[in-house]
Formats: C-alpha cells, structure tokens, sequence
C-alpha cells in the first residue's frame, strides 16, 4: 500500500498534539473505544516477535488509591532535590492526572518471556523494555486519534506498584498510565509552557 500525501498530513496532526496530559476531564472512556486502542498495540514492534506488554487496566479504587498514595510519596521526596524558587516551581507543576483520570492502565514488561525464543536480545536484553515503549507509544497516538489523551506517570516507586497489583516477579513495571478526554488541547508540552524546560531539537548528525 502506497500512502497519500493525506495520510502524511492526519500523522504529521497527530504527532503535533500529542502531549504528556496531566489534566483529564472524568467522562468515561467507552468499551469499543479501549478495545481500538488493545487492538492498536497489537501492531506495535518488538524484538523477535516476543511481544513482552502485559497491560493491567486498574479499576479497583482500593488499588488507585494506593498508586495515588505512592505518587504522592515519591513526588514529595523528588521536591526535595530541589532548591528555593525551583522547588517552589516543582511542586506548582501538576505532574499526574491520577485523580481524575477515568482509565489507568499499568503497563509492565514480561522479562522472561518464552515467545520469541530469546531472538534479537541476547547482547541486548532491554529490547524486551523498549518494545514494551514501543506499544506503550503506538497506544498513545492510537488514543490522540480518538481524540483522547494520555498521561505517562514515572514518578513511582515500581516495586511498589507491583505488589500493589500483585503481579508474577517476571514482570516489570515499565509505564502507569493515565487516560482520558482533555482538560485542554495544546500543541505545546506543558513543561514549556510552565517554563521549566523549553523544547530541543532532534540530535542528528551525518558522520
């Protein structure tokens, strides 16, 4: 399949307004529309076909809260890296969208994982991790063409998001999202906008 100038054009729309979304409206997001955005990571790539994402939509309110529980945790201890104004400019940042997010997905990585048969990882395991990133990112423009948005939490302790949710000690925590309908659309990252780091460009250099 050849694509048009058209399909150039709706990416290029897609990739501008992507953004980190940190300020969710509570609408529910509808079944069908989860189901895309699954289906969507199925076409993600990764290394030997191994497919190592294992996705935990999290409903149970006991478990959020313990989530939002440890973000505030370590929100707390990462301001403390910081000095005087820039402190005070951290923790005006909002930084997740835990509260009101309707959908959290915790995205992990299987790190022993029989598909695959070990192809493409044995000089470097964390393919296995970056193909999780791989799908994680594949969902998030999947979910900006249903005009939803997604917030990527790092600022977590994984270990303890793991026995929060109980899962087997092969898999690793790679990403917590939140997603959902925007607050608010912008073609702009919101650490710009809060002048706390502006963009760079791309490094990419012919050698």
């Amino acid at each position: 399949m050849e694509l048009s100038q058209a399909h150039r054009d709706a990416l290029q729309d897609i990739l501008l307004w992507r953004r980190d979304v940190r300020h969710f409206l509570p609408d529910p997001v509808p079944q069908d529309v989860l189901d895309r955005l699954r289906k969507s990571m199925d076409f993600a790539p990764s290394v030997g076909n191994a497919r190592p994402w294992r996705v935990l939509h999290v409903k149970s309110p006991e478990r959020r809260t313990a989530v939002i529980q440890n973000f505030e945790a370590a929100n707390a201890k990462a301001a403390k890296l910081y000095q005087d104004d820039q402190r005070a400019a951290y923790n005006a940042l909002k930084l997740a969208g835990l509260r009101e997010a309707p959908v959290h997905l915790a995205i992990f990585t299987q790190s022993e994982p029989e598909s695959g048969h070990g192809l493409g990882r044995q000089t470097m395991p964390e393919m296995l991790n970056y193909s999780t990133v791989a799908a994680i990112h594949t969902l998030w423009l999947a979910a900006r063409a249903e005009n939803l948005g997604v917030g990527w939490v790092s600022i977590l302790n994984p270990e303890n998001v793991a026995r929060t949710l109980d899962v087997p000690e092969s898999w690793r925590l790679t990403g917590y999202l939140c997603l959902g309908k925007a607050a608010t659309d912008s073609d702009t990252p919101l650490l710009h906008r809060n002048a706390w780091q502006s963009n760079a460009e791309t490094f990419w250099q012919d050698i």
